[in-house]
């Protein structure tokens, strides 16, 4: 019953977070969760740095995702090192590539792309694995098998995906058509489940003026699709079965990602298939090639206690805790929003 009860409690808790967001992250005062001091005006007011809502869901994403995956990989007995060091070296690639992959594609400096950072890691990941288990593994004494560590990535990747939507919602990018100029059935499903988002600072006020109009709630559906498709996997990894895990979540985050560009009205590069479109189609290919190359004939069947026991330690929780502060201060400081900030004494209060 642990399975059990550990993929309900999971569901259980995204399902009232994503009641909670959807309801509340298109209004205007959850894009900036606060501002920074910088440079100091001649009128006497000081240049303030946006930190945002964007950077703090990502951030969360990131922790979240890190977390399951930390879990899963112990729940096999991969030590903590082998764990950490395969972490360390997905971030690394996936992180950089969000930002640059975007600026190639869409041709702007600023925006990131969870699309194209995944579609990078899925290629070298398992080379990744290859060559950690040749050298670390060679050192400590294991082997990490390729099949369950890519179903663990998957996973992770889904529900992290998934969480990270809200990041959208709270800065008003990834958005919808106006459900105005949407197909008449697609009018009546989404008639009262429309997001409707309020703020000149959002993205989809200064880039589209769609604020205050009816859009499709892409992000809202693409965040449940995922992370139900991630819980759905990360139960058929615990009941051994990884790769029914890997395949089962990356067909159905990457061909969500070729429909839902069709519901979105924001820029996603040149030509009516966008780039990230063709990366998502050419990641479904790639997984059945791994599926041939990479079976997972006589995995570890994975035990939950030990990767929920392997997460005590205080050096484990220092490396999370420095994880969410590394992506947040990589995806929350605003580029594209600046802050007035005027100080003074209260004087009733004197």
């Amino acid at each position: 019953m642990q399975a059990e009860i550990f993929v309900a409690t999971l569901a259980l808790l995204l399902a009232a977070l994503f009641i909670w967001g959807f309801r509340t992250l298109p209004e205007e005062r959850w894009q900036i969760i606060g501002c920074l001091l910088g440079g100091k005006e001649p009128d006497g007011a000081w240049k303030g740095l946006n930190l945002t809502y964007y950077g703090f869901f990502n951030a969360f994403a990131y922790l979240l995702a890190a977390l399951l995956f930390f879990v899963l990989m112990g729940s096999l007995s991969v030590p903590v090192a082998g764990i950490v060091t395969l972490l360390v070296a997905v971030l690394s690639i996936c992180m950089p590539a969000s930002k640059l992959i975007a600026r190639w594609v869409e041709g702007k400096a600023n925006p990131f792309t969870v699309g194209g950072a995944s579609f990078l890691g899925l290629i070298a990941s398992p080379w990744v694995v290859m060559f950690l288990n040749d050298t670390l593994g060679a050192r400590l004494g294991f082997s990490a098998p390729v099949m369950s560590v890519l179903a663990a990535i998957s996973i992770a990747y889904a529900i992290g995906e998934g969480i990270g939507r809200l990041a959208c919602i709270s800065f008003g990018c990834c958005y919808g058509k106006p459900l105005s100029a949407c197909h008449p059935l697609l009018r009546k499903v989404f008639s009262g489940r429309a997001f409707i988002f309020s703020g000149a600072t959002k993205k989809i006020a200064y880039a589209h003026h769609l604020d205050g109009q009816e859009v499709v709630p892409v992000q809202a559906v693409t965040a449940v699709l995922l992370t139900a498709a991630g819980v759905m996997g990360c139960y058929a990894f615990l009941k051994g079965f990884p790769a029914a895990a890997f395949c089962g979540t990356l067909v159905v985050t990457q061909s969500w990602r070729v429909l839902s560009e069709l519901l979105r009205a924001d820029f996603r590069g040149a030509g009516r298939i966008s780039a990230y479109q063709i990366m998502s189609l050419l990641s479904i290919v790639y997984s059945f090639l791994i599926l041939v190359f990479f079976p997972s004939a006589g995995a570890e069947m994975p035990d939950l206690a030990a990767g929920m026991l392997a997460l005590w330690d205080p050096g484990i929780l220092l490396f999370f805790e420095l994880l969410f502060a590394a992506a947040f201060l990589y995806t929350g400081r605003s580029r594209v929003t600046g802050a007035t900030i005027r100080l003074h004494v209260v004087g009733e209060k004197i």
